[in-house]
């Protein structure tokens, strides 16, 4: 029988990891600093036996004479932290997991490898749900694709999840703090929490997200090597608590305090926000970019724990590793935990514990969801354009009718539409996700922008135009796109569609190949504000 030694065992994570181990056969010790403490976590959690261990001093002696052939590191946090329990097992010939969630930890950990393979043993860093799950779920959305756009993980935990004080104390080490991250096809910075996004979390409702400071930041972009952005962020429900982060984020931004400070009081106040909040916790992996048939495609992996079973997941990785390192199935070296455990395997574990994965791969355009399958019948310019996703240029040259009057000018003049001209240079910036497809034109020196978003079947989608929303309907006739406009809202209250503005656009493929288009919009009665006709190419 495998003995293994658990650091840790006592916390929120550590202690549901090592109830897992013990019913999986593994005779287990259990460690903390005091001896008290670790023979309550041994009888709680059904360990053969308990020993008082610091982590601040302990040295290989301390882990051989446990007996242990295999140490899980699950005690944290690890910011800041020294790899001294990884260094001490290795020096005792011991294998090595642990649950690091922290990026400089992670990082460096690959500095022990040298030693780690002369003593024969495998040392695993961050065997939890980042970058372990996180990677293992993009590992199998992306195979065999032939590009990657963008790859994002993101945690929600259920609002009655335990609070531990470390984990807690992890969390506002970074909190309001610059977090460097990968967006827009470059390295830049971004405030911890700073941000509050949407996501689509399926059975677990939309919930709130945040940047978080995470190993992924750097093993995403470095293993997946997208072209757009690579970003892990997590929530907190119920939202007015997730809102309350990001206050406490702002506050840190603006004056520097240390917010670790506050652990005690953070924990306090979401433990009273708790009964107002889904217990459902959940995680969503999603990648977009190109499949092996060259489609436009966003894959999205979601993961829902029942009420009470979320705190299990992070430990899901760690178990799943020290059954292969029993097995004989590691290599020996020091390492990040990405690319050793498959996906299936650790959704058979994950199912152990009754929580459920799903996956679902679909087009990534908005366009090529509301146009549906007629959408592969245009020409490949048209497709190309619509089909990209993220930050994308390009460029071209257009000729442009001014309006027919001056009532229709001076509205043409309110919207920024470019005066008339034969032959002038136009810029179209995209940024587009599965959701929305932002456009700021120049045509001619004018600017003017867009926002399409909400693509539904028929070819609808909404064009928004500053206080004006217009529903079109997308239409694929004879190799050419055809807008049409089926109603309109000003400020959001729907407009009669005899006032609504006019439009005759299509789009197609010109004699060389590249996307053309033609745009007229005019205003009933008042006539044509402009028609702008031309050419674009990818920059």
């Amino acid at each position: 029988m495998t003995r293994v030694l658990v650091i840790g065992a006592g916390g929120v994570f550590g202690s549901r990891l090592a109830r897992g181990l013990v019913r999986d056969g593994f005779e287990v010790v259990v460690a903390g600093r005091s001896l008290a403490r670790a023979e309550a976590t041994k009888a709680e959690v059904g360990a053969a036996s308990a020993v008082a261990l610091d982590t601040r001093s302990l040295t290989p002696a301390d882990l051989m004479a446990t007996g242990a052939s295999i140490v899980v590191d699950a005690a944290g946090p690890f910011q800041g932290a020294e790899p001294r329990v990884a260094k001490a097992a290795i020096a005792a010939g011991l294998h090595y997991v642990d649950l690091a969630d922290g990026r400089d930890f992670v990082a460096g950990f690959g500095a022990l490898d040298e030693a780690a393979k002369a003593a024969g043993v495998t040392a695993l860093t961050g065997a939890s749900s980042t970058p372990a799950l996180s990677n293992a779920a993009l590992d199998a959305l992306t195979e065999g694709w032939t590009r990657i756009d963008s790859v994002e993980a993101a945690i929600s935990p259920g609002a009655r999840a335990p609070r531990g004080r470390s984990v807690t104390e992890a969390i506002l080490s970074w909190l309001g703090r610059p977090v460097r991250v990968f967006e827009g096809g470059d390295w830049t910075e971004r405030a911890g929490w700073g941000v509050v996004v949407t996501r689509d979390f399926g059975p677990a409702g939309r919930r709130r997200l945040s940047l978080c400071e995470t190993p992924d930041l750097d093993v995403l972009a470095e293993r997946f090597r997208p072209t757009d952005r690579a970003l892990f962020m997590a929530g907190l429900v119920p939202g007015f608590a997730h809102w309350g982060g990001w206050l406490l984020a702002k506050l840190v931004n603006l004056t520097g305090a240390d917010p670790r400070s506050l652990t005690g009081l953070v924990i306090f106040l979401s433990r009273l926000a708790a009964p107002f909040g889904s217990d459902i916790g959940a995680m969503r992996v999603e990648a977009t970019g190109r499949d092996g048939g060259g489609r436009a495609v966003r894959a999205v992996w979601l993961l829902i724990a029942p009420p009470g079973v979320g705190p299990v997941t992070p430990g899901i990785p760690a178990v799943t590793a020290v059954k292969a390192l029993a097995m004989g199935r590691m290599q020996p070296g020091a390492r990040v935990c990405v690319g050793e455990l498959s996906l299936s395997e650790l959704e058979a574990e994950l199912a152990r514990h009754g929580i459920t994965t799903t996956t679902t791969v679909e087009p990534s355009s908005l366009f090529a969801r509301a146009i549906g399958p007629a959408f592969d019948t245009l020409p490949t310019p048209i497709r190309a354009l619509h089909e990209t996703t993220g930050a994308s240029l390009w460029r071209g040259q257009a000729s442009v009718d001014g309006a027919a009057n001056p009532v229709a000018g001076l509205v043409a003049r309110v919207f920024g539409f470019p005066r008339a001209g034969q032959g002038v240079p136009v810029e179209v910036r995209i940024d587009a996700d599965r959701d929305r497809s932002i456009w700021r034109r120049e045509i001619g020196g004018s600017r003017f922008r867009s926002r399409l978003s909400l693509p539904g079947s028929g070819g609808r989608v909404v064009e928004s135009f500053g206080p004006c929303a217009f529903d079109l309907i997308l239409t694929p006739e004879d190799g050419r796109l055809v807008y049409r406009v089926q109603g309109w809202r000003l400020l959001g209250l729907s407009m009669p569609r005899a006032w609504a503005p006019t439009t005759v656009t299509h789009e197609k493929e010109d004699a060389e190949g590249r996307f053309a288009f033609d745009v007229e919009i005019g205003l009933p009665v008042a006539g044509r504000m402009v028609r702008y006709r031309g050419w674009l190419e990818a920059v």
